[in-house]
């Protein structure tokens, strides 16, 4: 019976020290994910600043290509007769970048094209299907 009471009491202090070892062991992977998650948050105000910061890039570059085809023009006006033939006949041609508006613009008309609707059934049409003969 001694040799018992001296086993249980041995069990008992290694389950409590599997309990202190446990505790320790949640509490610094609570930290851990703490920690990372704070370091998560940092990384994604970074990405969402660095979005920010290239899209109004973009949008300024979007400004000044559309800025750059009136100058253009303007100084293909003031050049005129200076233009030999084969210069006018490429000015004439539309370039790429006038022709993406344009296209643009056509979906643009498209999409507000309203839907063609279906005419409403006349009610002598609206027989009950179920009930219908059919024959071949």
């Amino acid at each position: 019976m001694p040799l018992l009471t001296v086993l249980f009491l041995f069990s008992y202090g290694l389950m409590t020290l599997l309990i202190v070892e446990q505790g320790t062991t949640i509490q610094s992977q609570r930290a851990l994910i703490r920690e990372l998650f704070s370091d998560s948050l940092q990384l994604s105000a970074m990405k969402g600043k660095a979005a920010r910061d290239q899209n109004t890039a973009n949008v300024q570059k979007h400004v000044e290509t559309q800025a750059r085809p009136s100058r253009t023009q303007e100084n293909t006006a003031q050049a005129g007769s200076v233009q030999t033939p084969s210069s006018q006949a490429q000015g004439q041609l539309a370039p790429s970048s006038q022709a993406a508006p344009q296209r643009a613009q056509s979906n643009a008309r498209k999409a507000h094209k309203p839907r063609m609707q279906m005419p409403s059934r006349p009610e002598s049409d609206l027989a009950d299907e179920r009930r219908a003969l059919v024959t071949i």
